[in-house]
C-alpha cells in the first residue's frame, strides 16, 4: 500500500514510451539536419535570403532578419518583428539552412496574415507557463495529502499544456507549408532540394508531435491517478 504511493506505473506505461518517441523525433532532426547541412543549394542562397524572399512573397518589409548564437535557435519573435536564424543558418547555403530559414519567415507571414492558430496559441502561452511549471506539483502534492481541489487545479493547469502543444501543431506545419509553396513558386530549391529541404522540416514537425504526445500521456497519468485515489 504505502509503495503504491511511489510507484507510478501510469507513468511507466503512458509516459515512458512517450518520452521515448520523444527522443527519437530529436534524433531524427539533428540527423535530417546534419545530412542536408552538408548539401549546397545550386543557386548558393543564403538562409537570410531565403527568408527575406518569402517576407517579400507575401508583401512584408517591416521584419528584420538578425543572427543569433546556438545551433537550431532558430525563431521569429513577433515582439520585435525580427526573425533570428543561427549561425548554422543565417550565412550558409545548405538546403537545410534555406528550408528553416523559409519556416520562420513563414511564421512572419502567419503573423501579418493574422492567422488564427497563432492568434490562440498567443494567448494560452502565459497561462501554459504556469501550467507546466506548476501543473503537476500541484497534483501531486494534492494527491499526497488527500485535497481534491488542489488535485483539480493543477490538472487544470496541466492540460493546458496540452491545449498549447495541440494548437502550436497547425501553426508549424502551417509555416512549413508556406515555406515549401515559395520555395517551389519561386525556384529557389531545385526538386532535389526541395525533396531535401522537406525531409528537414517534417523531422522538425515530428518534435511538436511528439511533444504533444507526452503532454496528453502525462495528463492522462494524472487523471487516471487521481481517479484510483477517489476509488
Amino acid at each position: 500500500m504505502f509503495w503504491n504511493y511511489f510507484y507510478d506505473y501510469y507513468y511507466i506505461v503512458l509516459v515512458v514510451p512517450m518520452l521515448l518517441l520523444s527522443v527519437i523525433a530529436q534524433v531524427k532532426v539533428k540527423s535530417a539536419y546534419s545530412k542536408y547541412s552538408h548539401v549546397q543549394n545550386s543557386r548558393g542562397l543564403t538562409g537570410a535570403s531565403a527568408a527575406y524572399a518569402v517576407l517579400n512573397h507575401y508583401g512584408i518589409s517591416n521584419v528584420a532578419i538578425e543572427p543569433t548564437e546556438g545551433n537550431l535557435t532558430d525563431h521569429y519573435d513577433p515582439r520585435t518583428n525580427v526573425i533570428r536564424l543561427s549561425t548554422g543558418v543565417y550565412n550558409s547555403t545548405s538546403v537545410a539552412a534555406v528550408g528553416i530559414a523559409c519556416h520562420e519567415a513563414g511564421h512572419a507571414a502567419q503573423h501579418a496574415e493574422g492567422y488564427s492558430p497563432i492568434k490562440i496559441r498567443n494567448a494560452v502561452l502565459p497561462v501554459c507557463n504556469i501550467g507546466s511549471t506548476l501543473g503537476i506539483p500541484l497534483a501531486i502534492i494534492g494527491f499526497f495529502m488527500g485535497f481534491e481541489p488542489l488535485v483539480v487545479i493543477g490538472i487544470c493547469l496541466y492540460a493546458l499544456v496540452a491545449v498549447f502543444q495541440l494548437v502550436t501543431l497547425p501553426v508549424e506545419f502551417n509555416a512549413s507549408r508556406r515555406a515549401l509553396e515559395v520555395i517551389d513558386g519561386s525556384g529557389l530549391l531545385g526538386e532535389d532540394e526541395r525533396t531535401g529541404a522537406k525531409k528537414v522540416l517534417t523531422a522538425a514537425a515530428m518534435t511538436y508531435v511528439a511533444a504533444l504526445a507526452v503532454s496528453v500521456a502525462n495528463l492522462l497519468r494524472l487523471i487516471l491517478r487521481f481517479g484510483n485515489r477517489k476509488r
